[in-house]
């Protein structure tokens, strides 16, 4: 009888639980609420879940994101690998990838992400130019020939340009997007109507791919 009622027990406090792990499952939905990419794209590193924003410094959906974004992925645990991704599909996204690229180069990131977010969407400096992009990296203690050489450096030059070539991988279409683990793509519409949701539908993802992860491990 004991047994019995321990089964029982286990049985409702169980229950509840599944039920709410298919709620989940039901809630978003490849085709609706994300979108499965034609083809995988590798990740850096395999044994961990990337997260990828792509994202345009010009875009004032992403510049309204960045904090919503950066507390997200301060909240995350080690196996989640984030990645910032410069979008670009005209000459000036270009030359925006470039800044990120170059501020990676010089190991500058921290410094200058969030300027070049302010200096183009409220200060009204496009940075369209090596000059106007050099003054602000100064601004920031950047050695003026450091800055040059980077800018100007094959290293560079080829990340902007593998950056182009797999905006097509992505399906990128419009910035901001997330891409989970080189699998789905994440973007606002119809069915995912804020930032705040896109990023619920990216941690459903993530579980998903952790879960995926854990059993290949086993």
């Amino acid at each position: 009888m004991m047994k019995r009622t321990i089964q029982l027990l286990t049985f409702v406090v169980l229950l509840p639980m599944a039920f709410s792990s298919f709620a989940q499952i039901e809630k978003y939905v490849a085709g609706t609420h994300y979108t499965e990419l034609r083809a995988p794209v590798n990740t850096n590193d395999p044994s961990k879940v990337e997260v990828l924003e792509a994202f345009w410094y010009g875009c004032s959906h992403c510049f309204r994101f960045e904090p919503l974004l950066t507390d997200w992925a301060s909240r995350q645990g080690d196996d989640v690998d984030f990645v910032h991704f410069p979008a670009m599909w005209n000459a000036l996204m270009k030359i925006h990838g470039q800044i990120y690229y170059v501020a990676e180069a010089l190991d500058a990131i921290d410094l200058v992400h969030e300027s070049v977010f302010n200096a183009i969407n409220i200060e009204g400096n496009r940075l369209q130019n090596e000059g106007q992009i050099a003054e602000l990296f100064a601004k920031h203690g950047v050695d003026a020939s450091d800055f040059e050489a980077a800018f100007n450096s094959f290293s560079v030059r080829t990340k902007v340009n593998q950056a182009e070539k797999r905006m097509q991988d992505y399906q990128i279409r419009s910035t901001p997007n997330m891409i989970v683990n080189g699998k789905y793509l994440v973007a606002t519409g119809e069915a995912v109507r804020t930032q705040a949701e896109m990023l619920e539908v990216v941690d459903f993802l993530v579980e998903k791919e952790r879960r995926m992860l854990s059993s290949s491990g086993e």
